[in-house]
């Protein structure tokens, strides 16, 4: 293969992560709802364990475990945005009534 093909194999791949990314996503999202209903904390440091090991046991190569582990890291940590996104009460939008300025 030459660098083309090894760029549109990237390009490929690179495709297919998007879509996983997103579906992990749209779970972290789901969770988060879980976890604002039933008053559970977004960080869990017991469940990041897990998957830290999770990842190790899966890997074999070429990425090292430290170098996984930073790529994880760095995924946990955009996936527990969501979720405190989720669990953030919703602002106004401009010019929508609240509870406390009643819309006359």
């Amino acid at each position: 293969m030459d660098i083309a093909d090894w760029r549109k194999k990237i390009d490929d791949l690179d495709r297919r992560l998007v879509q996983l990314l997103n579906e992990r996503a749209e779970c972290a999202h789901e969770i988060g709802k879980l976890k604002r209903n039933s008053g559970m904390p977004i960080y869990e440091p017991e469940r990041e364990k897990i998957i830290f090991e999770n990842i190790k046991r899966q890997n074999s190569g070429p990425l090292s475990e430290i170098q996984l582990r930073m790529v994880y890291e760095r995924l946990v940590d955009v996936m527990r945005q969501i979720q405190r996104e989720e669990m953030q009460p919703e602002a106004p939008r401009e010019g929508e009534a609240t509870e406390m300025e009643p819309n006359d």
